[in-house]
């Protein structure tokens, strides 16, 4: 079996709440800093926006309509590292907030 010299970690966060992704982002950042990286990017992904039409009445009134909508931000960590770090260890172990949704991934 061969050993990588660099490794890559893809870490894909998504919420409903930008404030708490981009405040996810930075406890993960701040987490890895102590580690011997080569090299960690954030990248900012479109942000997904469905849109809901209902009737305000559902009797009368066809032309009255209300709409929601939700957004959901997404951004992406890529982690390059050596593969004698265990930084997965790490990552897993990282406690973040119940609105997040996270998938770790080893490239």
């Amino acid at each position: 079996m061969e050993i990588k010299k660099n490794a890559k970690i893809r870490v894909r966060l998504e919420s409903f709440d930008h404030e708490l992704l981009v405040s996810s982002c930075q406890k993960i950042v701040s987490i890895l800093q102590d580690t011997p990286l080569n090299s960690i990017g954030v990248v900012t992904l479109p942000t997904c926006k469905r849109i809901y039409c209902v009737l305000r009445s559902p009797h009368v009134d066809k032309d009255s309509r209300e709409h929601f909508e939700i957004r959901i931000h997404k951004r992406i960590l890529e982690i390059y590292y050596d593969s004698e770090v265990s930084i997965f260890d790490l990552l897993s172990e990282a406690d973040l907030p119940s609105g997040i949704f996270y998938r770790i991934s080893l490239l």
